[in-house]
């Protein structure tokens, strides 16, 4: 047991480092607008299950899909009705170094208080070109930045060796969301980059291995729809109670994997409407959920005791 104090004491080591639950909020629409209103609402529930953050405009608030004006209001009302309670780790990251500049510069000035970059997708740099593009970012900008590995998405991997470093060389580089799927490359990191920089989970269900291994905390998809429960699993871990923990993961487990039963955001949104929390409008190319994956999750959200 003795690891756990450790791993708490590190969560409360600086302020300044994002440690916890963030949820990646889903961009809620009406008849193909943003639905201010029920963001709104989200968000505030957000705050009242004592999540530590928001990423708004992340994959799950489907940015691909947002002109400039939308991605940017999105951030804006973020950090409006989070209104300080809770932190903002708005989504800027872009696959063009100088779009990303841009709305990482235009999030600041909007009050957001980090930026989540997903290394570029689609034109696969190579390391040095990653850290040249995470570079000219962050001399552009005070935000604390979080870097995005999600090679499944984005075909290609920040190294090891370029996360290290991007951190040696930016002080406001200050952690990672690994969605890897690989445990032992939290491993590696915590190796090469130290205690003090952050590795948050990019997958649900794995937040619980990865923060046995180093990790400290979750960007959740997940927490959209539980957020009490979410910020619960990683509160229990970090502070030592390992089995209250376990138990918070087994119970939401199957809810953790049929939110990816089709291409995320869609199952998220269908869970939040069918709690009545939103609509579950996405927009194209993403189609809504089949009858027959809906009828499963909404299986799963009963016998996990959310519906």
């Amino acid at each position: 047991m003795g690891v756990f104090p450790k791993l708490a004491a590190a969560f409360a080591m600086k302020q300044n480092t994002f440690t916890g639950t963030y949820t990646a909020l889903v961009t809620p629409f009406r008849d193909n607008q943003l639905d201010a209103d029920a963001f709104k609402k989200l968000i505030q529930r957000q705050v009242r299950g004592r999540v530590d953050g928001v990423v708004p405009v992340g994959t799950t608030g489907e940015s691909p899909t947002l002109d400039y004006d939308e991605h940017l209001e999105v951030i804006r009302l973020a950090v409006k009705f989070a209104a300080g309670k809770i932190r903002v780790m708005a989504g800027t990251g872009a696959n063009s170094t100088k779009e990303a500049i841009y709305l990482t510069r235009q999030a600041e000035k909007l009050g957001a208080d980090a930026s989540l970059q997903v290394a570029p997708y689609y034109n696969k740099p190579s390391q040095e070109g990653l850290m040249e593009h995470f570079s000219a970012i962050a001399r552009a900008t005070k935000l604390p930045i979080i870097l995005y590995s999600i090679p499944g998405r984005c075909g290609i991997e920040i190294g090891i060796s370029t996360v290290q470093r991007l951190a040696r060389r930016h002080r406001n580089i200050v952690g990672i969301k690994e969605a890897g799927g690989n445990a032992d490359r939290v491993s590696q990191l915590r190796q090469a980059c130290g205690r003090e920089f952050t590795i948050l989970s990019g997958d649900d269900s794995l937040t619980l291995p990865f923060m046995a291994v180093g990790a400290s905390g979750v960007v959740s998809v997940a927490s959209n729809v539980i957020p009490k429960e979410v910020a619960q699993l990683v509160r229990a871990f970090a502070s030592g109670k390992s089995a209250a923990a376990l138990k918070l993961h087994e119970s939401f487990y199957p809810l953790f994997k049929d939110l990816f039963i089709e291409t995320n955001p869609t199952p998220c949104k269908a869970a939040l409407a069918l709690l009545g929390l939103c609509s579950e409008e996405v927009r194209l190319p993403l189609v809504p959920m089949t009858e027959a994956n809906r009828r499963v999750l909404r299986a799963t959200l009963k016998q996990c005791g959310v519906l």
